[in-house]
């Protein structure tokens, strides 16, 4: 079986397919991975061939563009998005879709795939399943509740094009949907037509890496500060100093501070228990840890739930408050989403108190991990992959 894995040209849309590329490798299957640099590289990194399609499409570039100096995204009050099922979280994917479909396209009938798994936003996917006749089976990388409105906006967007590349009848959808994100956190979409959603449980992938030296061995009062460096690069160097500043108040607590090493200077010294690091698979030390804070990007929230830890949620960019609301709602959160609380360390400092604090945060991240422990992992899903294809 020939498997083409597709994505929008963002690594977090792309890394959590990588277990179930994986699995399918070890299964005996072909795997190919078609996007822009922006996902091969992090393929190749994970030791999986893949095709470049296109340029490289730089996120960041989009989001500075009309960003005031020295303000982070969500200081400039239009950066956060309260409804998960908002189309301004799709529109710029269905845009971005009309560019290289042409491409992928071309790739895919050379390649001939039996089976395409792809990111839902990446809607040339559906058009080279359309067009081949194989199956897609789609895997959601964030909290997503928006039934079928993306596909049928793409239909009415795209439709014209799709046929005059040869597409005959309507932008089919996906087979099936998987879905990381335990149940228990997932929040229940709008019913419509779709295809099924099935729970796979999540396997953390957050790229390469080596344990540092002083993370080797646990340490009582460990709490992770994991912002993303998306969130350092987008003038947030100063809420690193915030969090970092207010968790050095508590005395029994020792933070530890992943932040890329080209914002070191800029944070300034940091005192005897803190430590900071550069990038660092989180699935490598978290189980140390006795809480997480972080922005709620969906690497982080999943790979924090994985291991049972309570989480402070500092929202910054999209639907990260919704993810932040979700983990509130299961028990085993706390969520600043207020820019002016995020940026007072006695807030935050009272807040990381209270977590710790609280045993009903632990006992219901625990609970948490234990269901995703349950659910069926992505080598077990490889018999209904295949089992679609055959079909």
């Amino acid at each position: 079986m020939r498997v083409l894995f597709m994505s929008t040209p963002s690594p977090s849309h792309f890394t959590p397919m990588i277990p179930l590329a994986w699995a399918l490798r070890t299964a005996g299957h072909d795997v190919l991975v078609a996007g822009q640099p922006d996902v091969v590289g992090p393929a190749l990194d994970a030791g999986l061939p893949a095709a470049e399609i296109g340029d490289t499409y730089d996120a960041l570039e989009a989001i500075t563009a009309r960003l005031p100096e020295g303000k982070r995204p969500n200081q400039a009050g239009r950066a956060q998005v309260t409804d998960p099922g908002a189309l301004t979280l799709v529109m710029p994917w269905l845009m971005h879709t009309r560019y290289l479909m042409k491409e992928y396209l071309a790739l895919a009938r050379e390649w001939g795939p039996h089976l395409v798994v792809s990111d839902p936003m990446e809607f040339s996917a559906l058009f080279i399943g359309g067009m081949l006749g194989v199956p897609v089976v789609h895997q959601r990388w964030d909290i997503d509740r928006s039934g079928d409105e993306p596909i049928r906006t793409a239909r009415a967007l795209l439709g014209a094009r799709f046929a005059r590349l040869g597409l005959r009848g309507e932008l089919p959808g996906p087979s099936l949907v998987l879905d990381c994100c335990p149940p228990s956190v997932r929040r229940a979409g709008p019913e419509g037509s779709g295809p099924p959603v099935k729970s796979l449980r999540y396997v953390p992938y957050n790229g390469v890496g080596t344990v540092p030296g002083v993370l080797a061995e646990p340490a009582p009062g460990r709490v992770a500060v994991s912002l993303g460096g998306l969130t350092a690069d987008l003038n947030g160097v100063p809420l690193f100093r915030t969090v970092v500043d207010a968790l050095e108040g508590l005395e029994d607590v020792r933070p530890v501070v992943t932040l890329p090493a080209r914002h070191h200077a800029a944070l300034g010294p940091v005192g005897a228990a803190t430590h900071v690091t550069g990038p660092v698979p989180l699935s490598l030390f978290l189980d140390s840890c006795a809480a997480v804070v972080h922005h709620g990007g969906t690497g982080t929230t999943l790979t924090s739930c994985l291991y049972g830890l309570p989480q402070l949620v500092l929202p910054q960019l999209g639907n990260e408050s919704v993810w932040g609301a979700c983990l509130v709602d299961a028990g085993l959160a706390l969520m600043l989403a207020d820019p002016a609380e995020q940026d007072d360390p006695a807030v935050v400092r009272a807040a990381a108190r209270r977590l710790l604090d609280d045993e009903r945060f632990a006992v219901s991240a625990r609970k948490v991990a234990q269901e995703m422990a349950s659910l069926p992992s992505p080598a077990a899903l490889v018999p209904e992959l295949e089992a679609l294809c055959a079909s």
